[in-house]
């Protein structure tokens, strides 16, 4: 049956390396998508699935589903295909795009004789407002057991984690006056830097994992008029999500006093919480054998290396997941750069899709078709997650 996977990913893969070139030459934004979205469904469609679109009150979001006989797990593969503001596809979201579709219709080709079903989710929005938030919030993974999906990179990894992750603003409000008579206005920048002050104040009581960054977005518009309006911007980051709550609860404390120091008033306004991410060694061991398999050699991440945040991190609370990665190109080349962009489109780019499609098909055989490495997977996702989710 292996093997059928392996040539049913030869047979389409113009149709999977037409739809990455296609995402990558139209970047669209998070929660923009359209045409992203519509082309995956299209195909999807076009090889007996079943699509649902809109999807979880979101206009780019979808579930394409297909079944095989009644009783078995639900094996989804999760997609995304929103692009980088001013950089288009520099994160390579167009490879997991094609990657995650040309597994779903892989899998979905052997599923006649077995119990089960392919789903591929339509994420949006990961790079901004974090889209798979939304979707664990409104239930939209319930129903399925296990969730996979492939990330281009510059290692061959498996088991990476990511930290837990929230964008902040904060806005301080004044009273305008000329800066020759201060004592007439109320200074919302000085407020401003007392937060920041404080923050640098309070690093030392933070666990070590915790990590906080802010520029001021808005701090007056001329030297000789006190300002009414000053504004930062701040991504935090920690182990845990729960870590990370106690973070904003110091950070409202740290605004409060802040505002004391000149009477201002202020508004703290805090973005949904990326969680931080359990991958499953039980799934990932699978498909890291698979990988092999088709001669990619997978590696695991250095305990020191340090890691960024995703919202699959939500989804690997709710169910066992896995997010694995394959090079596009090499350790010299950072993502979120246009030579990573130019990457995600080159000669190793498409094998990637290819590699990638592969690898999750055959890791989804194997979950269907192994009643132990599903109890293992589960048995996992129970005793790491599980006890992380509030």
């Amino acid at each position: 049956m292996k093997d059928r996977i392996k040539q049913r990913v030869e047979e389409i893969r113009q149709d999977l390396l037409q739809l990455s070139h296609d995402i990558h030459g139209c970047p669209e934004t998070a929660f923009e998508e359209r045409r992203a979205a519509l082309w995956q469904k299209e195909l999807l469609e076009r090889h007996g699935f079943t699509v649902e679109m809109p999807f979880c009150a979101m206009e780019t979001a979808f579930r394409a589903v297909k079944k095989g006989r009644d009783g078995g797990p639900a094996v989804a593969f999760l997609s995304e295909y929103d692009a980088l503001k001013g950089l288009g596809h520099a994160c390579g979201h167009n490879i997991i795009a094609a990657s995650s579709v040309g597994a779903g219709i892989a899998l979905g080709s052997v599923l006649e004789d077995i119990a089960g079903e392919v789903q591929v989710i339509g994420t949006p929005g990961e790079e901004e407002g974090g889209g798979k938030i939304y979707m664990v919030e409104r239930g939209c993974f319930a129903g399925v057991d296990f969730a996979l999906m492939v990330h281009p990179n510059t290692k061959n990894l498996i088991g990476r984690g990511g930290l837990a992750a929230q964008s902040v603003r904060i806005e301080f409000l004044g009273r305008a006056a000329h800066s020759a008579v201060p004592d007439k206005g109320v200074n919302a920048l000085t407020s401003l830097i007392a937060f920041f002050n404080g923050i640098d104040t309070l690093r030392q009581t933070w666990p070590n994992s915790a990590k906080i960054n802010g520029i001021i977005t808005r701090g007056g518009t001329a030297s000789n008029v006190i300002p009414d309006l000053a504004e930062a911007c701040f991504t935090v980051r920690a182990s845990t999500k729960k870590e990370l709550l106690a973070m904003y609860r110091d950070l409202n404390r740290v605004a409060e006093a802040a505002a004391m120091v000149t009477g201002a008033s202020f508004l703290l306004e805090e973005e949904p919480v990326y969680a931080e991410r359990y991958p499953n060694s039980a799934m990932g061991e699978a498909f890291k054998r698979n990988m092999e398999s088709l001669g990619e050699t997978m590696e695991y991440p250095d305990p020191r290396e340090r890691f960024g945040s995703s919202d699959v991190g939500n989804v690997s609370l709710e169910l066992p997941t896995i997010h694995e990665y394959l090079a596009i190109t090499d350790a010299s080349v950072a993502g979120h750069t246009a030579e990573f962009r130019e990457a995600a489109v080159s000669p190793r780019g498409d094998e990637v899709v290819l590699l990638a499609a592969g690898g999750l098909a055959l890791t989804g055989w194997d979950l269907l078709s192994d009643g132990n490495l599903r109890e293992a997977a589960r048995e996992e996702y129970l005793r790491k997650a599980l006890p992380f989710r509030e």
